[in-house]
């Protein structure tokens, strides 16, 4: 279903598609760091426990500044086996729920939670607790509400369109007709 553009959604868009291209690269960073650390490992003997944490720092930074950009490009996965035969009203009026009930609360708790959960890790000078591990624990923890303030706005963004094609006359750019 191709919703039409707002105003909003032609100011975010464009800033959340530019992060998502430069997140992207951050898997083939990870790929090249994993590698690294098998070679290290099996052919040097020389387990990096730098590498480990770094590993999944980067996959957890990558996979949460995704999350806005799967959403605004509607790529993200869905488990409704009934929405492939929905009528595109349907399916916008699912989505504006969805969105509404539980996307936008969900947003709103790890928000709330994870900010706390950053100032705490940050006043706690806390690192990491493997020895040689990597230092500013906080920082990684600090990617969870940056990546939820982005899925905000590209679910804000969304909303705006699917609220545009629903109560607006389905106006704007790249409408689709029932």
């Amino acid at each position: 279903m191709e919703l039409p553009s707002t105003g909003f959604s032609r100011a975010l868009d464009p800033w959340l598609e530019r992060i998502g291209r430069c997140a992207s690269w951050l898997w083939l960073l990870l790929l090249i760091v994993i590698v690294a650390n098998v070679v290290l490992r099996y052919a040097f003997d020389q387990g990096r426990i730098e590498f480990e944490e770094i590993q999944w720092h980067l996959y957890a930074t990558g996979f949460l500044f995704g999350l806005s950009y799967a959403l605004k490009d509607d790529v993200h996965i869905r488990v409704d086996l009934l929405h492939e035969r929905f009528g595109p009203t349907l399916r916008a009026w699912v989505e504006l729920y969805g969105i509404l009930l539980l996307l936008l609360p969900f947003i709103a708790l790890v928000l709330i939670f994870s900010v706390s959960f950053v100032a705490v890790s940050y006043q706690l000078g806390e690192v990491s607790s493997s020895p040689g591990g990597l230092p500013y624990r906080w920082a990684i923890k600090a990617v969870l509400p940056l990546g939820f303030a982005l899925l905000l706005l590209a679910a804000l963004s969304r909303l705006t369109q699917v609220w545009a094609y629903l109560f607006l006359g389905r106006r704007g750019a790249g409408s689709e007709s029932e």
